[in-house]
């Protein structure tokens, strides 16, 4: 073996170029592999990540994932309200420790404007139980502050102290209805999450309620227009709000609390686990992943395919070598050890190299993939997947050069020590 070692690398010497050819064909394959592979797991993880720590969604009787939907990724709207005084209800019944009301609608050159209490910045937890961070300024404490997310004030240009208005509804392109006698000021920028948090503008319940006393069913009243200074002096206790997230005293709790607002009898409610909502949405839109599964594995056979080809052309130039090994008496199984061995240990650090290459992308990507597209890079998480990847790529570096092992004994049979015409 030590003499086979000292031949292995005597010759990798005199083949630098095709070697290292090789050796970076190997560590392009694994980054593509672990890095398709590792996007794939943290696109799921992202999105079931948008909420943690919560243990319950309270809304208006409907679907579990419409529910979540609208009051976690802000897509879509409610098919009810819940009365301020079922939110109190809600807060007051045994085994909650805290509650975080929203209330949406309205919106801001189309991103969603939330509605909230501070509680929102005390509890609410993402990613890993992860607490909301402000990039700069503080949460809203004036009655027109916003607090922006961070992809709001990214696209948009935003700073701490630029004054913005708020859209009637969706906002869309046509008869959208401004709240400009009402304008907010930015008082908080918060830092990226990779959730809906970023793409989210928020405002007090209080200033929700105040720039909706002089609308109804959704039209402004006419001939009534209350100012912003006017409006200051009036009572502002908000009177519903679209959704409740619920936090409990103990895990052990949740469904006997479930059960008490599925049966509460002030108005229809549904309270769900977002665990389990979560999970029901993923299977319905989770074909991303399966292509993004897809494209790992086509990848992995192109570049394993590639592997064995680049080990194959480079057999060529060495029919001489591997004939004069025959001539002073190497055996068959020196030739094709020789080879084995070779493989195996371009194999190894070409994975190896492949490895800090990915790791060194994200660390060095990771915070811009964050800012720019929301993605959370976790490389600390091997998946199962991934080791599997790992593995392949070894034992298919192995078992590509026992072939070119075999031919190569097959050509020392018949090259003698003439070079190859």
């Amino acid at each position: 073996m030590r003499a086979l070692l000292r031949l292995a690398w005597q010759s990798a010497m005199n083949r630098r170029f095709t070697l290292g050819l090789t050796v970076f064909s190997i560590a392009l394959s694994t980054f593509m592999l672990l890095g398709v592979e590792r996007l794939r797991a943290d696109v799921r993880e992202s999105f079931t990540s948008a909420v943690s720590g919560t243990d319950l969604v309270v809304g208006a009787r409907t679907g579990s994932v419409q529910l979540l939907l609208y009051s976690v990724f802000r897509v879509g709207a409610a098919t009810n309200n819940i009365r301020w005084h079922s939110v109190q209800d809600i807060a007051g019944m045994r085994g909650v420790a805290w509650t975080i009301p929203l209330s949406l609608g309205d919106s801001h050159r189309g991103y969603p404007v939330l509605g909230t209490s501070s509680a929102y910045f005390q509890h609410f937890r993402y990613g890993s139980a992860q607490p909301l961070r402000l990039r700069e300024g503080k949460p809203f404490e004036d009655l027109f502050d916003a607090v922006l997310g961070a992809d709001v004030a990214r696209q948009l240009g935003y700073k701490l102290g630029d004054r913005i208005t708020l859209t009637h509804g969706a906002g869309g392109p046509i008869n959208a209805t401004e709240h400009d006698d009402k304008p907010f000021v930015v008082s908080g920028i918060l830092a990226p999450t990779g959730t809906p948090v970023d793409r989210t503008v928020h405002i007090s319940l209080e200033a929700m309620e105040a720039l909706h006393v002089d609308w109804k069913a959704g039209m402004r009243i006419p001939g009534q227009n209350v100012d912003a200074q006017a409006v200051r002096e009036m009572d502002l206790r908000p009177r519903n709000v679209t959704a409740l997230l619920v936090g409990l005293q103990s895990r052990a709790q949740v469904f006997s609390v479930q059960r008490q607002i599925n049966n509460y009898r002030g108005e229809p409610l549904m309270a769900v686990l977002p665990g389990v909502a979560m999970d029901e949405l993923w299977r319905v839109i989770g074909t991303g992943e399966k292509s993004l599964l897809l494209m790992s594995g086509l990848v992995a056979f192109v570049s394993l395919l590639g592997m064995v080809a680049v080990v194959l052309a480079g057999l060529n130039e060495r029919r001489r070598e591997l004939a004069v090994l025959r001539a002073v008496g190497a055996r068959p199984w020196h030739v094709v050890g020789l080879l084995a061995l070779e493989g195996a240990l371009t194999t190894v650090l070409g994975v190896i190299i492949g490895v800090i290459a990915l790791v060194a992308s994200a660390l060095l990507a990771g915070p811009w993939l964050l800012n720019q597209f929301g993605l959370v890079l976790s490389i600390g998480n091997i998946t199962t997947m991934q080791w599997w990847i790992l593995a392949g790529l070894l034992a298919t570096g192995f078992i590509a050069s026992l072939l070119p092992g075999w031919r190569a004994y097959r050509l020392s049979l018949v090259d003698g020590l003439s070079p190859p015409v």
